[in-house]
């Protein structure tokens, strides 16, 4: 019996442009080096109200608005972190929180499997900031005047809005996928909630980009370049992302004609070292559409790669074995011949191939089901819709 490795286990690997600064909720907190961006600009605008409360800082009232914004951005990890902790609590792994440019985002891996466990992993955030507002708002009355209460102010005001705006019915935000699970709900079908909550979030990135038209009759205030700026990165981001969902779900939507026993071709088992002329003579004898080399005993142990099988000249064919165009099976090549849709998929990722072999139940050969076969169908699928 060996021992167990002592050597550290792996780093798990980490996107580009980020560096981990610590662990919150079992996940790995992440930060990009855009937030260093949005840091800058934050210390940038708040200098000129650290000037008026605490006079003759000079350059260090950069500093001050500097610590103001990861004073902010801890309150955006206390909102990601309450994420993670709701994800884990319905038995989802966290693998990450990443603070950025525009706020931050927790990688849950998997899928809410109801509309409860959607609706509340997702209103928790924006309740969070609310709670983290709202607490500030107390803490208002009660600071003495200078920095510390103007940070006081900050934060109240950032997370309020943040709060509010996360409700905001509309993917990407919190609130779009509160709409997705209220969709889910009524209508019992997922896909429906993430298109309607796709569209919602369209039309919030168009609204965020008209902003700067309205500000000044709303607000009082004429919009100076920043504002444009922000607004038009505001936009650009929630577009892409609520497109990219919409994407995604009409992809998906096209799932379930992935059934493998229907797209199955009916197989025929040889012996590896059948020359493979009377093995494309037997199977045209048969019709049917694959080979699987077996066995003496009749255990399958490859699949023919039809490519590979069309790039051997019909010359050479009676003189090589089935064998030398077959690709072995290896774990992840067989799979049931039950299985479709999202699972199908899932399976033909983590073990890419040209083949799979189709097993029942019981253990016999159902038959070969093609990459290709499944790829066109899901094409045809989507063409439909």
């Amino acid at each position: 019996m060996s021992e167990p490795s002592s050597r550290p286990r792996p780093e798990p690997q980490r996107p580009p442009g980020t560096f981990k600064v610590g662990t919150i909720a079992g996940s790995d907190v992440l930060v990009t080096t855009s937030w260093f961006v949005i840091a800058a600009l934050i210390a940038w605008t708040v200098s000129p109200r650290v000037d008026q409360v605490e006079p003759g800082l000079g350059g260090f009232k950069y500093i001050a608005g500097f610590a103001f914004a990861v004073v902010l951005y801890l309150s955006v990890l206390l909102h990601e972190a309450s994420h993670a902790y709701m994800a884990r609590h319905y038995g989802f792994d966290v693998s990450s929180i990443t603070l950025h440019f525009l706020g931050g985002a927790t990688q849950i891996e998997g899928e809410a499997r109801t509309p409860k466990q959607e609706f509340l992993i997702a209103v928790v955030g924006p309740l969070t900031s609310l709670a983290v507002g709202a607490a500030a708002l107390g803490l208002w009355f009660v600071t003495p005047d200078g920095l510390l209460l103007m940070a006081v102010e900050g934060l109240a005001g950032a997370n309020l809005i943040v709060g509010f705006l996360n409700l905001v019915p509309g993917l990407p935000l919190d609130g779009g996928r509160v709409l997705k699970a209220g969709v889910w709900r009524l209508t019992g079908d997922r896909l429906r909630g993430t298109i309607a909550a796709a569209w919602v979030g369209r039309l919030v990135a168009v609204a965020a980009l008209a902003w700067p038209l309205l500000q000044e009759k709303v607000l009082g205030t004429p919009p100076d370049i920043f504002d444009v700026f922000l607004a038009g990165m505001i936009a650009l981001f929630l577009w892409s992302a609520a497109s990219s969902a919409l994407a995604s779900a009409q992809a998906r939507g096209s799932l379930p004609a992935l059934v493998a026993r229907r797209l199955a071709r009916r197989a025929l088992a040889v012996p590896a070292d059948l020359p493979l002329a009377e093995a494309v003579r037997r199977a045209k004898e048969a019709r049917a559409g694959s080979l699987i080399t077996v066995t003496s005993g009749g255990s399958p142990v490859g699949l023919v790669s039809e490519a590979a099988l069309v790039a051997t000249p019909e010359e050479r064919r009676p003189w090589v074995a089935v064998s030398t165009v077959a690709r072995s099976l290896e774990p992840g090549m067989s799979l049931p011949a039950e299985i479709e849709g999202e699972e199908l998929v899932r399976a033909m990722t983590v073990t890419p191939a040209h083949e799979y072999l189709l097993v029942e139940q019981d253990g016999s050969i159902y038959g070969v089901l093609s990459a290709a076969d499944v790829e066109r169908a899901f094409q045809e699928a989507r063409s439909r819709r």
